[in-house]
């Protein structure tokens, strides 16, 4: 058994969760394809402060709303049966109720989650000593690699094509996530 950290915004959920918010309240008609950084600040040509102001107040809601990531539920469904789905996540830590209440109406199981409020997630990922993690962003999947020495799949998106060192694994989905998954644990035994 094997203890798995995973992401949820952008790599459990889809990474088009924030679009229609965006699009919505910034009179915008952005698709992925546009989101080429993860700071949306730059790509939205909007200062940090009106971004946060608005993105604070509207999170809740864009939590309760967001899609699961095509295939997730599938995968995650045969993992839990095996391994410990341990969910870490930069959301801040007062919005575990709402959490809790989208992963049960997905019907999505879980050994534990941590929102932690901020990007770095190394020492929650070390405190829990996760074998994997699963990230959408850049920067945390190859602090995870290189900090832990551990493999981290980097679900591909418009926002995240910088390089990647060797521990990081780029997927393009839960398929090719399981799959990859399925080889590693085979070298593992």
């Amino acid at each position: 058994m094997k203890r798995f950290g995973i992401d949820i915004d952008g790599t459990v959920t889809s990474p088009e969760s924030l679009l229609p918010h965006i699009n919505d309240y910034f009179k915008l008609n952005l698709t992925l394809q546009d989101i080429t950084q993860y700071e949306l600040t730059e790509v939205l040509n909007i200062s940090p402060q009106t971004f946060g102001k608005w993105f604070k107040e509207a999170e809740p809601t864009i939590y309760k709303e967001s899609p699961l990531a095509p295939g997730a539920k599938k995968i995650l469904d045969q993992w839990k049966e095996i391994h410990e789905l341990y969910f870490i996540s930069a959301r801040r830590s007062d919005l575990i109720q709402l959490t809790k209440e989208w992963f049960n109406s997905q019907d999505l199981m879980y050994h534990h989650i941590e929102l932690i409020g901020s990007h770095d997630k190394i020492s929650t990922a070390k405190k829990h000593g996760v074998d994997i993690f699963f990230e959408d962003k850049h920067d945390n999947a190859v602090a995870i690699s290189e900090e832990l020495s551990i493999p981290v799949l980097l679900f591909n998106t418009p926002y995240n094509q910088k390089p990647i060192p060797d521990g990081v694994i780029r997927v393009n989905d839960w398929q090719e996530a399981n799959s990859w998954v399925q080889a590693w644990l085979q070298n593992e035994s």
